[in-house]
């Protein structure tokens, strides 16, 4: 098949351009007319008939006036005949085979030419048509009405083959086939977004796809590339380079048969084609110039989406001396504004009536480049996309999407004020169609629905199981020894809780995210763990304790390159909303970095108020934070306060803190070296069948957060409520607190997760059971009292254990003994005085103790310290 030919369509596009400048100079009085056409539409040359047609295709295009004579003989029946053809060429009203007209054939043949067109046209079955502003195709070209077509000879009864102004594809050949294609195409696999209820992969796919928008009436009709490709080489090809032409040609064949099967059906809009899963993928680094016009698809997370902008797609012009109404359609941003009025002859009369134009629906998003394919020492590169009508709001900011859209460039002005503009252009992707999904990772919306009813039944099965919890906490990063409690408190997180909110009654909302520290000695796998889950989450952020700021984990203040407006750019906690925020190295942040994550950590929002931008945003995230000892090695004698140096308000947010520790004994180095040696070499005979892969994985927990909401039963409930009161009771003879109220809440969270993982909408005492047990093994790492060996959850609340904090409170009086026996105005040496003290105490007195209690006697106004040397007492 041949292929269509780049080098053609640039030579043929600049001789259009050109001939139109020459019509343009030549004949000033005509150009005005031109652009009062209401509904212009791009050429059609035929290959043969008249003369002059068959010189443009020769020598170049047709100039207006050109065109305008053969029109004008056309309609007076002079017809000149060329290689001895007499065919006569027919004109109606409309040519379904103009690639920007649209409908079924009694749409088309109804709508009127006259006035301003306002998107909805007459006919039997009343189905609007629109102006497809993702093609944008260059309406402004003369067009030369033929009459019906179809595919054949030149001097055939069916009439001459049409080619696409500017390109070598035949629009009447490609329409047809096209047809053919919809019929008949069928395909036995179909990926999990293109699921389609009741699929029979022995009847064509694309005709189930039609039968799919008369029930749902939704009219947009998504083409997998590569099933073209498979189909026809050739109409991939021509897709792939000329998708502006193409593209609103096989708009019209669908139109055309959907009325064929469904002639009684009407839609409320006309049915767009949306080409996806493009061959001709790339990073958007590496498009360069030879792609401007062409297909592409790139991928990539979005990072900022604008507001709805009205965009002018269609201006109407009112002379203000005689009322004569035109139109004016804009062409990539400028408007021939009409000069003279053909009424009454009138220069410069003309005003624009903006609540009589029409405007479509635009939004600019800026694209990042996926790190995975950015080279290393490099930033990531980024795209600005244009979406316009159906397709805004589609996406958020945070979802990682492929885009697949039309390549432009446009130049720019110098100043938004003038009319004159750089010489070089910048680039965009005009968007056709948005795919939020990742082969990694969760679906993008979490959709559990669009499994196949397989699948669906595969995973109803499993949950069936006894041991399914065990099987999918081993799933979770299968390369890592042991850990199990660990993992499965992973597990937990990522099915979540089940949403409360009680808004409506005063009591607010509860949030369902669970948070985790991980804390321990270096090279325990905390990391890995961190980067498992971040590969596996969608909306999930990654970043690092040394590389982050409290702007860029919150939001910082921008000016927009486009509208030269102050906009607020998100960070990762905003862009991880309804995901996972992963912070590796949280020991290493600042004071300020760490204090913007304890109303995000708790009340699941973000206020912000920056240079006059005063508002809330939705921050509903797990956090999974991984912390290094301070000293390089956990210390046992010390709390998790002293170890990971991190402030006691943002620990107690945390529903699970787990100690991942080196127990440094030669059955676990044995045990734990045969283990990352069998992930180098392992016999298929053992391999571990009962291993769930990650896709079984994956598909697992999107089903479960998407049907399973459970709720407690009485049972669950009289369980939580003596779990917590048992936990208050621990620590009430010891004088020490083994429970708060977020203890409570974090066991409720962790109920309904382990409920999900049944696939339950009931949480059962075995939930309530399991949950207190994985809280209570986390308490007993992060919340033990060194000094005592006891639990003591006021360390995570308070910075200090009731052990610590009497002793404190012992070692003040003995200090203000000792001031109230040396007098007043006496000076006290440091060293000698704390020598005392640990003599005259029965337990060891450390000189971070020393220090605290000095600072306090020191606020109290009992005394002054002057360096570490003396302590003089006040005589007040």
């Amino acid at each position: 098949m041949s292929q269509p030919s780049r080098a053609g369509s640039q030579r043929s596009t600049r001789s259009t351009r050109s001939s139109q400048r020459a019509a343009s100079n030549a004949d000033p009085e005509e150009a005005p007319n031109r652009n009062l056409q209401p509904s212009p539409q791009p050429s059609l040359r035929s290959l043969s008939g008249v003369s002059r047609s068959s010189r443009a295709l020769s020598n170049g295009p047709l100039s207006i006036s050109e065109a305008g004579d053969v029109d004008m003989e056309r309609r007076n029946g002079m017809e000149t005949p060329s290689h001895g053809m007499a065919t006569p060429l027919r004109f109606t009203e409309f040519n379904l085979a103009s690639p920007l007209q649209y409908g079924t054939p009694s749409s088309v043949s109804s709508r009127t030419r006259s006035g301003v067109g306002t998107g909805v046209s007459g006919g039997t079955d009343r189905t609007p048509s629109r102006h497809r502003s993702d093609i944008n195709p260059d309406r402004h070209t003369r067009r030369i009405n033929i009459g019906p077509q179809s595919v054949g000879d030149p001097g055939s009864e069916t009439g001459p083959n049409l080619v696409i102004w500017g390109t070598n594809v035949s629009a009447t050949e490609f329409q047809a086939k096209f047809k053919l294609f919809i019929k008949f195409f069928q395909d036995g696999a179909v990926d999990e977004d293109e699921m389609i209820e009741d699929f029979n992969q022995n009847q064509p796919l694309y005709v189930q796809k039609l039968n799919e928008i008369r029930i749902l009436e939704e009219p947009f009709l998504n083409i997998n590339c590569a099933h073209l490709h498979q189909y026809n080489t050739e109409m991939y090809q021509q897709l792939i380079c000329y998708p502006q032409e193409v593209i609103p040609v096989m708009d019209i064949a669908v139109n055309e048969l959907f009325h064929d099967f469904f002639p009684n059906v009407n839609l409320s809009q006309q049915i767009q084609v949306r080409p996806f899963n493009a061959e001709k993928t790339k990073t958007m680094r590496y498009l360069n110039p030879e792609d401007i016009d062409q297909l592409v698809t790139v991928s990539g997370m979005v990072i900022r989406s604008s507001n709805i902008i009205p965009e002018m797609r269609e201006g109407y012009f009112e002379c203000s001396v005689c009322l004569y109404g035109a139109t004016a359609e804009i062409d990539r941003g400028r408007i021939l504004e009409p000069v003279v009025c053909p009424h009454c002859n009138t220069n410069f009369s003309f005003s624009l009536i903006h609540n009589r134009s029409t405007f479509v629906d635009k939004q600019m998003i800026r694209l990042q480049e996926d790190l995975e394919d950015t080279p290393v020492g490099e930033t990531p590169y980024m795209a600005m996309l244009f979406a316009h009508s159906d397709l805004v709001n589609y996406v958020q900011p945070g979802d990682r999407i492929t885009v697949t859209g039309i390549y432009r460039a446009a130049p720019f002005r110098i100043n938004p004020k003038m009319r004159a503009v750089r010489s070089v252009y910048k680039t965009h992707i005009d968007v056709v169609h948005y795919r939020k999904i990742d082969v990694k990772r969760l679906r993008e919306d979490n959709d559990g629905l669009h499994l196949s009813p397989e699948r669906v039944a595969f995973i109803k099965e499993l949950s069936e199981k006894e041991d399914i919890y065990e099987r999918l906490a081993r799933a979770i990063a299968p390369s890592i020894y042991e850990h199990e409690d660990v993992k499965k408190g992973l597990l937990l997180q990522l099915f979540g809780g089940t949403n409360k909110g009680f808004e409506d009654t005063g009591r607010g909302r509860f949030r369902s995210e669970l948070n985790i520290l991980l804390c321990g000695d270096p090279g325990t796998s905390k990391s890995q763990l961190i980067k498992y889950v971040y590969d596996l989450i969608p909306r999930s952020q990654y970043t690092s304790g040394r590389g982050s700021s409290a702007v860029g984990l919150t939001a910082y203040i921008t000016r927009d390159p486009e509208t030269r407006q102050i906009v607020l750019q998100t960070g990762a906690l905003v862009l991880a909303d309804n995901g996972i925020c992963c912070i590796d190295e949280f020991d290493k942040m600042n004071e300020s970095t760490r204090s913007v994550l304890h109303e995000v950590m708790e009340q699941q929002t973000l206020s912000i108020a920056k240079a006059g931008i005063i508002c809330q945003l939705n921050a509903r995230t797990s956090v999974l934070a991984a912390a290094n000892p301070v000293e390089s090695q956990w210390n046992q004698k010390k709390t998790i306060v002293e170890n990971v140096h991190l402030p006691h308000t943002l620990l107690s947010r945390f529903d699970l803190i787990f100690l991942l520790l080196d127990p440094q004994n030669d059955v676990y180095d044995r045990r734990l070296a045969r283990h990352m040696i069998s992930l180098y070499f392992r016999n298929p005979e053992e391999e571990d069948a009962e291993t769930l892969d990650m896709s079984v994985l994956r598909d697992y927990i999107a089903y479960a957060k998407e049907t399973c909401f459970p709720k407690l039963t009485e049972e669950a409930q009289q369980r939580l409520i003596n779990a917590y009161v048992d936990m208050r009771k621990a620590g009430k003879g010891r004088g020490m607190i083994t429970a708060y109220p977020r203890q409570l809440e974090s066991l409720i969270r962790l109920s309904e997760a382990h409920a999900k993982v049944r696939l339950s909408n009931w949480v059962e005492v075995a939930d309530v059971e399991e949950a207190w047990r994985l809280h209570r093994e986390a308490v007993k790492q992060s919340a033990t009292d060194p000094l005592s060996g006891k639990i003591d959850v006021s360390i995570l609340t308070t910075g200090l254990s009731s052990s610590a904090r009497k002793r404190r409170a012992e070692l003040a009086s003995a200090m203000k003994r000792l001031i109230n026996s040396k007098g007043k105005a006496a000076t006290l040496n440091y060293v000698k005085t704390l020598a005392e003290l640990k003599e005259a105490s029965s337990w060891t007195i450390t000189r971070e103790m020393y220090e605290d209690v000095l600072k306090d006697l020191q606020d109290d106004g009992l005394i002054v310290v002057s360096g570490k040397s003396t302590i003089r007492i006040c005589d007040n």
